[in-house]
């Protein structure tokens, strides 16, 4: 069983018990202290393991190993193997200080359990080898080193990823194990490893109090990782999806997701999945998460700036390329099924749904619709395809006059002259049954920017004004939209609709959009 450990920089006995009696209390299985600031006094030290409500882990971290410890090597051994005596459930050790003397191992074996053992204790010994700013050249050297070692119960190796590949590593090592083992990447690509340490059968993971006392780059705090990241709910058999992007720290993908996968019982997790913005990395990357099977990476969410490499991708590995998704020439859903790979678009009949939604409209009766569309970027061409591939007449505005054109006359073909471009000069002037802002004027924090400096006079109490932004939930388009009496579609409906379309792609069962929506609602709420 994988346990949850909450790790505790111990400042005082009464602030770290305090804080262990409500890690134990939000779920937690073990504790960590981390005794680096606080090594003065060993009796108060003593009580804190004797109170201790949880199992413990009695770490103290020198400097040299990414810790805060300073003082004296042999003070610090001397007191570790007094704790020792008090029988904590382990001792974390670090493999360079191990090898170090005769003497110092002397000291240790002492007081942990090993093969040659002769007084009676319960205390493990925790082995470990961190490294804080890349991945040690010899990491499979220490694992074994550790793992050769007779008094080590326990192997521990952390290191900062360079990449959302290093969790593979990781897990195989995890797979391979012959000991007990905690292995953990680090920074903001080592997510997997902590979330999915239960999948592989690792150890331990280590969490914080909360996401703003941990105790490690990369760690998040006990409730993000039990109520956001499912961490009950995982195990050996579950699937892996995730949102690709960057950056993806601010989606809201991963609430409503795994939020779902909860309401529906889907046996599933999903991650915040950064990688770096070019066509390399995404393909090396993506690669490397398909072809590993023991991770069952079963789809993923793209978002910018990585659409387009999804095509490509998809397309380089002999899979399915929606034919939307090949005429918007971008993708925003990555689905694997019975072995294949897919592309698709599910933003683009999310608008379409939203808006006919407002008007009270299926997606036939589209057909001859005026659609007025702000921009000619990605967003813009998913939402015009939509519109166009149903019978509307669309009409793209932006700044730039040329990009506008060129995005009609490469649609022009396929939607048979429906799609055309007219200067964002004349837009004021125009009339329309719907107009669709896909420009990030407006988007959060800028809330002041708008694509008009008014609502044209034509548009009227029949006119939707739909703006894809989703944060703020009402800009400011949509509050002058309001005002002159159209009726208004927020981009938060569109989102949820997109990610509902992916949820059942992906499930093959019906999103539940009431959990989708009060989620999304909830947390930009609170962002407000």
């Amino acid at each position: 069983m994988t346990r949850l450990c909450v790790s505790i920089f111990v400042e005082a006995v009464e602030q770290a018990l305090a804080q262990a009696a409500v890690a134990a209390e939000r779920g937690a299985e073990m504790l960590e202290f981390r005794i680096d600031r606080f090594t003065d006094d060993p009796d108060a030290l003593e009580r804190l393991i004797e109170k201790s409500p949880l199992p413990c882990i009695v770490t103290c971290r020198p400097t040299w190993e990414g810790g805060e410890y300073e003082g004296d090597e042999q003070q610090r051994i001397a007191l570790l193997e007094r704790l020792g005596l008090k029988q904590p459930a382990y001792i974390d050790l670090e493999l360079a200080a191990f090898e170090k003397s005769a003497n110092l191992r002397q000291k240790i074996k002492l007081v942990v359990d090993h093969p040659r053992q002769v007084r009676p204790t319960g205390t493990g010994l925790i082995l470990s080898a961190h490294d804080f700013n890349d991945r040690p050249p010899d990491l499979t050297g220490r694992f074994n080193a550790i793992a050769e070692q007779p008094a080590a119960r326990v192997i521990k190796l952390a290191w900062r990823a360079r990449s959302l590949r290093d969790n593979l590593e990781a897990f195989e090592l995890l797979l391979s194990r012959a000991k007990p083992s905690i292995m953990l990447c680090m920074g903001e690509f080592g997510l997997p490893s902590r979330v999915l340490a239960k999948k592989y059968g690792a150890l331990l993971t280590f969490v914080g109090m909360d996401d703003a006392t941990v105790t490690a780059p990369g760690q998040v705090g006990i409730e993000t990782i039990k109520q956001h990241y499912r961490w009950d709910a995982i195990g050996e058999t579950t699937k892996v999806y995730g949102v690709i992007g960057w950056p993806v720290g601010h989606s809201l993908s991963p609430h409503i997701h795994n939020a779902g996968f909860d309401a529906c019982g889907v046996d599933g997790v999903y991650l915040p999945m950064p990688i770096p913005d070019d066509y390399v990395h995404f393909k090396a990357t993506v690669g490397a998460w398909l072809d590993f099977q023991p991770l069952d990476f079963y789809g993923a969410s793209v978002t910018i700036p990585h659409k387009q490499n999804l095509l490509r991708f998809v397309a380089e590995r002999g899979g399915q390329l929606e034919p939307l998704a090949e005429a918007i020439g971008a993708a925003n859903t990555l689905t694997v099924r019975d072995g294949s790979l897919i592309a698709s678009n599910t933003d683009c009949l999310a608008a379409l749904d939203a808006v006919c939604h407002a008007m009270g409209i299926g997606r036939t009766e589209a057909a001859g619709l005026n659609v007025t569309v702000i921009g000619a970027g990605g967003a813009a061409r998913a939402v015009a395809a939509g519109f166009a591939a149903h019978g509307a007449h669309v009409t793209i505005y932006n700044r730039t006059a040329a990009k506008a054109r060129r995005m009609a006359e490469q649609f022009n073909p396929r939607f048979s002259g429906r799609v055309t471009a007219a200067p964002l000069g004349d837009l004021p002037g125009s009339s329309c049954d719907v107009c669709i802002n896909c420009t990030s004027l407006g988007m959060h924090p800028h809330v002041d920017g708008c694509p008009l400096q008014a609502i044209p006079s034509a548009w009227g109490e029949q006119t939707v004004v739909f703006d894809t932004i989703y944060n703020p939930m009402k800009t400011r388009l949509m509050r002058m939209a309001h005002e002159a009496g159209c009726i208004t579609v927020s981009g938060v409906e569109m989102f949820i609709r997109q990610a509902a379309e992916q949820f059942e792609q992906w499930t093959g069962q019906p999103a539940p959009v009431e959990v989708f929506r009060a989620i999304v609602s909830r947390r930009l709420e609170r962002r407000d």
